[in-house]
């Protein structure tokens, strides 16, 4: 990808511009049709990249863009939110001959986005109806992958939200930055074409549906539910004004009007080191904030967020650092810790300073939510599957973040919904 430099006018505005037609031809004849693509095999949906992109240099975006999505029908989305600089780019041969890979994920964009500015008719079709329902509680990337699949393939698939939009984190979790022109929605609109879906909003496990219920009501049961809790840093202040979580503020900034934007401090401290900190970050820093600093309490070697993410950080004007634990938090700002590694353990030096923060975003990490997944058995904080991602209850599948099938990204989300799809429908057919 390549990083913006400069602080857009509007805070929505989009990281990085679309490619144009003429860029997009030049691009995609970099590519070199790799035969058993190193890319492909980095891709966790499997998309088959050279031949996509092969489908761009002969000008056809249409089937490009077919092919993407028989893979990943959030192409669209994963094309913008991918850490592509660690998956099908770092595999690209073109780093060794060119030092620079082919912008695969700029051209997965320029594909969708034709597409889904077609008048033409759905790319894809329902199979023949099979009888048979299936329940997928939750509207996110691995609920919306699993339901889209089933519907192809002939079910009758039900969804329920707890919130009032579907998408899940594309809608409520990423800076709109990444999302920008209301894409997540339009995505969702895409997807739903295909028939055979229904959406009920407002409809959350526990409070509204029970597992039993559906169990009993429907032929199979899928759970993408994403990791609904936040971690505490557990430390003096953690509650006072100002202090909140950082998905809870994407969330406001997701939902709110360009004429109404989200206030953000004159100064703001984000705490954390993986993606939606360095989100928090950026967008608080678009927002108006005049200094933004993003502390993490071990080094930036140790960062869940990629080096390319933290690099676009700091092009934003947004301040890293590291070996800087919280301690405390009052009414003039944070109290950090310095830390350091011995023998890969993180130890305090005892050595504390304040920085002054009219807000403050906790990005500590997600933790599932246990409430209704009675009968459920449930380890290292996900839910456990095995290989065809069924759960320890009958009938019920699971995916998405509430699963460790691998990294917590929506690409990961999507491809597990696809796959627990054609287990279900499997199990469904014998």
């Amino acid at each position: 990808m390549t990083l913006n430099a400069d602080i857009p006018a509007s805070p929505y505005a989009d990281l990085t511009p679309p490619l144009t037609a003429v860029q997009a031809l030049a691009e995609s004849n970099r590519c070199l049709f790799c035969y058993d693509a190193a890319c492909v095999r980095a891709c966790p949906t499997g998309i088959d990249i050279p031949s996509f992109i092969r489908s761009i240099a002969t000008g056809n975006l249409k089937g490009a863009a077919t092919t993407i999505l028989s893979d990943n029908i959030m192409g669209g989305t994963c094309a913008r939110v991918c850490p592509t600089e660690t998956l099908c780019e770092q595999a690209c041969v073109r780093n060794t001959a060119e030092e620079r890979p082919v912008a695969i994920g700029r051209l997965q964009r320029h594909a969708t986005d034709h597409l889904f500015a077609r008048k033409g008719p759905h790319p894809f079709a329902r199979a023949a109806s099979t009888g048979k329902r299936v329940a997928v509680v939750g509207a996110g990337p691995a609920g919306l992958s699993c339901a889209h699949r089933l519907a192809t393939l002939g079910h009758e698939v039900t969804v329920y939200e707890a919130k009032p939009k579907s998408g899940g984190l594309n809608e409520y979790g990423l800076a709109p930055y990444k999302m920008a022109d209301d894409f997540a929605q339009r995505e969702v609109a895409f997807i739903l074409e295909i028939g055979g879906i229904t959406i009920e909003h407002g409809r959350r496990l526990g409070a509204d549906l029970s597992l039993e219920t559906l169990r009993a009501e429907f032929d199979a049961v899928f759970l993408g539910v994403g990791l609904g809790g936040n971690n505490l840093l557990n430390i003096p202040g953690e509650e006072r004004d100002g202090v909140e979580n950082a998905t809870a503020f994407i969330e406001r900034v997701r939902q709110a009007t360009p004429d109404a934007p989200v206030a953000v401090g004159r100064s703001v401290v984000v705490i954390g080191g993986g993606n939606t900190a360095i989100d928090a970050a950026i967008q608080a820093k678009r927002l108006g904030a005049e200094d933004v600093t993003l502390v993490y309490r071990r080094g930036r070697g140790q960062m869940g967020a990629t080096a390319w993410e933290q690099e676009l950080a700091q092009t934003n004007g947004v301040v890293l650092k590291t070996f800087a634990a919280p301690v405390a938090i009052d009414a003039q700002g944070i109290t950090l810790e310095r830390t350091r590694l011995e023998d890969g353990k993180l130890v305090s030096t005892g050595e504390r300073y304040s920085l002054p923060a009219a807000m403050i975003l906790k990005a500590v990490g997600q933790t599932l939510a246990r409430e209704a997944l009675d009968g459920l058995t449930i380890a290292g904080g996900k839910i456990v599957i095995d290989d065809d991602h069924r759960a320890s209850l009958d009938t019920v599948y699971a995916g998405g973040d509430c699963v460790a099938s691998g990294e917590d990204l929506t690409v990961q989300s999507v491809q597990d919904g696809k796959l627990a799809a054609l287990a279900i429908h499997r199990h469904l057919t014998a």
